[in-house]
Formats: structure tokens, sequence, C-alpha cells
């Protein structure tokens, strides 16, 4: 019996020590303007700082406005962890999302978004109506989520072994 407890206790730990680097993902520390900001005049650009670098090219960062359109100019660029996006002069007082959906360094795709409060109206005209909206997979951040259920099973399976190995190796009793 005590080498059953000691085999399963070995097993929990091997099963939580390995799944710490690997769910290690690149997540969001900063933005520039911050998420909530109140501000009178819009930002000329976005700036999106991550906890690990990333990779140049398949980024996408828009800015929509409260009545639904682009405000987002160009592609988006890389500098080591930080993204940049440039912002069109900003129209009407409202709620802005930042949408994002770039390319971590090892492939990950990290998603999310930010609000900016614009409190004065601007003069600005908005991005042409043909380009892309990123709005779905930014909002909901399960993009570049790893499903959990692998874990689960790896864990059930690593038990069931312990468990086995347990009751074969185990004396006999009298």
């Amino acid at each position: 019996m005590k080498r059953l407890v000691v085999t399963l206790v070995l097993a929990v730990a091997a099963v939580f020590a390995g799944s710490s680097s690997a769910l290690a993902h690149n997540v969001l520390v900063r933005s520039d303007p911050a998420d909530g900001a109140a501000m009178a005049s819009g930002p000329s650009k976005v700036t999106l700082t991550f906890d690990q670098p990333m990779q140049q090219g398949f980024n996408t960062v828009t800015v929509t406005g409260p009545d639904g359109t682009r405000w987002d100019s160009g592609e988006p660029s890389v500098s080591g962890n930080e993204v940049t996006a440039g912002v069109l002069p900003l129209g009407p007082a409202g709620d802005y999302v930042v949408g994002y959906r770039v390319l971590s360094a090892d492939g990950h795709p990290v998603t999310g978004k930010i609000t900016m409060r614009l409190t004065q109206t601007g003069t600005g005209t908005p991005a042409s109506p043909s380009a892309p909206q990123l709005t779905d997979t930014a909002s909901t951040g399960g993009v570049g989520d790893a499903p959990v259920w692998p874990w689960i099973a790896g864990a059930v399976v690593l038990l069931a072994s312990g468990v086995v190995l347990a009751l074969r190796t185990g004396k006999k009793p009298r």
C-alpha cells in the first residue's frame, strides 16, 4: 500500500512539473494607450508590449470606432516584444476597441483587445470599409489557447500506469 501511495504522489508531481513550460504562452503586459484610457484626442499609434518576442508578419491590429468603422492604418511593425500599429486621426467621441492577433516568436498566435475612450469628437475620417474586420477572434481570446483535455488524458494514463506498476511489483501478502 505504501508503494502505491508513493507511486501516485510521484506520478502527480511529474504531471504538474512538466506542464509549466508548455502552458507559458506569450501575454500582453502593457499597452500605449493603456487599456480603458480616456483621452481628448486620439493617439497616432498603438503600441502593444508582450512578455516574449514577437514574429514579424502575420500580425493584425485593428482599431474599431463606436459606430463600427475602422481607424487603423497600415501594417503593424514588430520590434522585439513590441507591436506598433498606426492609427488614423479619430472621429466620433466614444469607445474604440483595439483588437489584435499577433504571432509569438514560438509560433503561437496571441489574441485579445483593449479599449480606449475618445472624450471629444475628432476631425478624422475612417479607413476604407474593404479591410477585413478583427472582431470575433480578438474578443474571444481563444484562438491560440491549447485544449486542456490532452493534459487530463495524459494524467489519467500516467496514474493508471503507476497503479499497475505498483501492484505488479509489490510484495504478495502471506
